[in-house]
């Protein structure tokens, strides 16, 4: 009888066992399913967001009319970057990363590579950064303007190939305060004639082309300098093309640019609508980066506490009291009215509401042409001041 009821009871605990071991293969199956599941859903939205961002493109390719730039295949592209090595990366940026290339007839490149994540969410692109790129540069001519040499547009690989700018951009010259290489920095009359030009690009994009096309995206990082440090605007993957006619922009949608460089209208249309002087505000915003060699923000040396200043402002009381700005390297009378010249100009883009703004044509008569005895004091252009601004985001 004994033995019979420890048979009973062993043969119970393994029956137990066994139907728990199939209820846990049971569970795992139906994870593993769901999984599954989740997985496929997933990669097959991906592959939809893909194909629409294709369609997109492609639709773009064919309606936009004939694009005067050769269309590479992705095997080209490799072989212009030294098959694949990816060896010289020249920088990077939110949509990509950019290396050295060197094409058939043995002209220098430089080759971006379009960040394929970009492209598998709906919530970041549709391929509007490739078509915005592709349609500005490809219809514009002008030395202050980067030219674009060709693309790449293959399933999800996506590339931009640009001449070749063998000084880099100019973020690296301004905000360089290494003592070891502080002989790179540029001086007055340089910083002053590169000013220059990057309204003559600005004022052509805003008047000289057929449509006008609005940067949004103005700062020293998107500046390039070629061997004879001659500005040249890049990066058009935020910009909007306008008609003539038009004088506000409306289909905005939320900020787009670089905190520190973002016009206050592009935020909010209580400061006014959004329009060619949003890319003049942002103008002044990178010239007095310039002339301060920071973003914005300056400790000067005259000052007894250590605490940061807005540079706008420090600079803004100076030039009101006619006092010495207390600038490194001005050597002599001429680069004192230059440096005064950059700051009024920069203070007039940086005015709150956009009337009070001058046009790009404004701003280059001011530099090239009026003396700054002839220039107008502009009024102070902020009511307080800011925090200390993230340079590094973007919208």
């Amino acid at each position: 009888m004994y033995i019979l009821c420890s048979f009973v009871v062993a043969a119970t605990l393994i029956a137990g066992i066994g139907l728990g071991i199939l209820i846990v293969i049971f569970v795992l199956c139906c994870l593993r399913k769901k999984s599954s599941t989740n997985s496929y859903i997933l990669n097959w939205n991906k592959k939809k967001n893909v194909s629409k961002t294709h369609q997109n493109v492609e639709a773009f390719l064919s309606n936009y009319g004939p694009i005067q730039v050769r269309r590479y295949s992705y095997l080209d592209v490799k072989k212009i970057i030294n098959n694949n090595s990816f060896t010289e990366k020249l920088g990077r940026g939110g949509f990509g990363e950019v290396y050295k290339g060197k094409l058939d007839n043995g002209c220098d490149v430089a080759v971006k590579i379009l960040n394929e994540s970009r492209y598998d969410d709906d919530n970041h692109d549709d391929g509007e950064y490739f078509i915005n790129e592709v349609a500005t540069i490809s219809k514009t001519s002008h030395v202050n303007i980067v030219t674009l040499l060709g693309f790449c547009f293959e399933d999800s690989k996506r590339a931009l190939i640009y001449e070749f700018m063998p000084n880099g951009s100019l973020e690296k010259f301004i905000f360089n305060k290494s003592p070891i290489e502080k002989s790179s920095q540029l001086g007055w009359d340089m910083l002053y004639q590169i000013s220059l030009g990057i309204a003559r690009g600005l004022e052509y994009l805003h008047r000289g082309c057929n449509t006008r096309i609005l940067h949004f995206d103005i700062k020293p990082h998107n500046i390039l300098l070629d061997q004879n440090f001659v500005p040249k605007i890049t990066d058009f993957g935020l910009a909007k093309i306008c008609t003539k006619t038009e004088s506000l922009v409306s289909s905005i949608m939320g900020p787009r640019g670089t905190a520190g460089y973002i016009a206050p209208e592009i935020f909010s249309k209580s400061f006014g609508g959004v329009s060619h002087k949003s890319d003049v505000y942002s103008y002044g915003m990178m010239v007095l980066d310039m002339i301060g060699g920071r973003h914005n923000v300056v400790t000067p040396k005259s000052d007894n506490n250590n605490s940061d200043i807005y540079f706008p402002h420090w600079i803004y009381t100076r030039l009101e009291l006619n006092e010495e700005v207390g600038l490194e390297q001005i050597v002599d009378e001429e680069d004192r009215m230059k440096v005064k010249k950059m700051i009024t100009v920069s203070l007039w883009c940086v005015q709150i509401a956009p009337a009070d703004r001058p046009s790009m044509s404004e701003v280059i008569e001011m530099l090239e042409v009026m003396s700054f005895n002839s220039l107008p004091i502009p009024p102070k252009p902020f009511l307080s001041s800011p925090s200390r601004p993230q340079i590094s985001s973007s919208a």
